[in-house]
């Protein structure tokens, strides 16, 4: 089925669409969105299942993993549990996909919505650092990862990859933003080998050379008690500078990594990228496109993408209200320093001096922030209050949800917390020398949450099989210190010394 659909033409627009396009993107324009060139397509709902389960590009190296999202996204469809709209990719020019069978009215809040995306996307400092060109370099891992699979076999790969993405989160968020230092306190790399095709590695890399680098390397490290110097962040980073792995093991971890620092800026602007994108789509249907006849489609439709369900967040439902909150407040000059000293609250709430800064604000915020500058610095208590936001947690003998506060730094800090790191745990490197055996050890720091044992297991023994010796995580359960160390067999825990 996915390969009837990669390798045929691909379906443009209709003439009723195009003329769409050209007056939304014109529209767009007029509002002052600046954004890559964009190229629509349509699928039908397969075509963009399949779409949707390799991350939104048409090519992804082969893995058991796109079948199942694809087989996840496709009986979600048929049960009526959810439906794609759109779907659109951060790449220069951004390629985005519409839905067959969608009412005109949808067609154009999806363009609309799009094209606030790639004004964000082209804009935002975050992405800045991205590969604008990753629809090549994805097409150009699968074509590595199937040399790979036709040299080693399909199943030794595969089970490689399974590896690789299970550590996939163990990486530096910030590391493109800055130039990498070198790991200070090793010698040099573990692995000596020069770059070389499979053929010539022979040549390039005699087995007696290697070798003797190898010992050399080893002795070297013997008289370094600890490296590296302070703790390496990126453990993907780390592994791939330091491990010990066959060519072709490397280069499939280095595919890994990239992958997962090209998606890393849309995990860490997910509320200001669907806020800014609903902010565009619903001043410009309210305002320019919208016909009488679509008006009450329109609301029903748009009203479902930004309802909130108990007890989750809805990104597109906040991020479009700060943004709509900061315009506010920007043009009616609810900022600055005589602002911020008058406490009075019915004098707050009569402020306006008619500043209306409030779009240029908007433009500047979506510029420079990320989600957690942006719920740090706007997100208000009277935002809080009338947007009645507040703080559930579970009744361990009911099992029943209850609200545990509505007060304002409570809701921040809650919300600031779910967006540090994604909700995953931050590991770092602190020694890949412990006991003078080469073992790896990790450091946890403690923030209120214990590590998932399950998780930890099978993390650390994945671990271990790239490092090639034992891993040690260095943690606290229940409050406690504790030591949880994997060495490729038999996973163990054990209190530490606390430092």
């Amino acid at each position: 089925m996915a390969d009837s659909f990669f390798f045929r033409a691909r379906r443009g627009l209709s003439p009723e669409l195009e003329e769409a396009r050209v007056h939304i993107q014109d529209i767009a324009k007029g509002h002052g969105l600046d954004f890559f060139e964009t190229i629509f397509e349509v699928c039908d709902f397969d075509e963009i299942n399949m779409l949707a389960s390799y991350g939104g590009f048409p090519t992804r190296y082969p893995h058991w993993r796109w079948g199942m999202e694809y087989l996840q996204m496709q009986k979600g469809y048929e049960y009526g549990l959810h439906k794609i709209y759109e779907m659109v990719i951060n790449t220069d020019p951004s390629y985005a996909y519409l839905l067959d069978n969608n009412m005109m009215v949808d067609q154009k809040l999806v363009m609309a919505h799009v094209f606030g995306h790639v004004d964000f996307f082209k804009n935002n400092l975050w992405f800045a650092p991205t590969n604008r060109k990753m629809l090549d370099q994805m097409a150009n891992h699968a074509a590595r990862v199937q040399k790979h699979i036709n040299a080693q076999g399909h199943d030794v790969v595969e089970a490689w990859i399974d590896i690789c993405l299970s550590i996939d989160n163990l990486i530096d968020p910030h590391a493109v933003h800055y130039p990498k230092e070198p790991v200070q306190g090793q010698v040099s790399p573990v692995d000596p080998r020069l770059p070389a095709s499979d053929y010539m590695d022979p040549y390039i890399n005699p087995p007696a050379v290697i070798a003797a680098e190898r010992e050399k390397a080893a002795q070297a490290a013997q008289a370094v008690q600890t490296f590296p110097a302070k703790p390496e962040r990126d453990v993907l980073g780390f592994l791939l500078q330091y491990a010990q792995m066959s060519a072709w093991q490397r280069d499939i971890l280095e595919m890994v990594r990239d992958e997962a620092l090209y998606f890393v800026p849309q995990g860490q602007t997910k509320i200001m990228n669907e806020g800014w994108a609903s902010f565009w789509h619903t001043t410009m249907m309210t305002q320019d496109i919208l016909t009488a006849a679509e008006v009450i489609d329109y609301a029903d439709h748009h009203s479902g993408t930004v309802a909130t369900q108990p007890g989750q967040l809805n990104p597109y439902k906040l991020g479009l209200e700060l943004f709509r909150h900061i315009e506010e407040r920007w043009n009616k000059g609810q900022h600055g320093r005589d602002w911020f000293r008058t406490q009075d609250p019915r004098e707050r709430a009569a402020w306006d001096t008619q500043a209306m800064g409030g779009r240029a604000k908007i433009f500047e915020v979506r510029k420079t922030h990320n989600d957690i500058t942006f719920i740090d610095e706007f997100l208000d208590e009277s935002f809080v209050a009338e947007h009645g936001l507040f703080v559930w947690e579970r009744d361990k003998k009911t099992g029943k949800f209850n609200v545990s506060t509505r007060e304002f730094k409570a809701v921040k800090q809650q919300l600031l917390f779910q967006l540090s790191n994604r909700g995953q745990p931050r590991l770092s490197v602190v020694n890949a020398n412990h006991a003078n055996r080469g073992e790896l050890v990790l450091s946890h720091p403690y923030e209120g949450l214990d590590i998932q044992l399950d998780w930890a297991e099978l993390t650390l023994g994945n671990l271990s099989r790239v490092w090639g010796r034992p891993v040690h995580l260095e943690t606290h359960i229940e409050g406690k210190p504790t030591l949880l160390s994997h060495d490729g067999s038999a996973f163990t825990k054990s209190q530490r010394e606390a430092v």
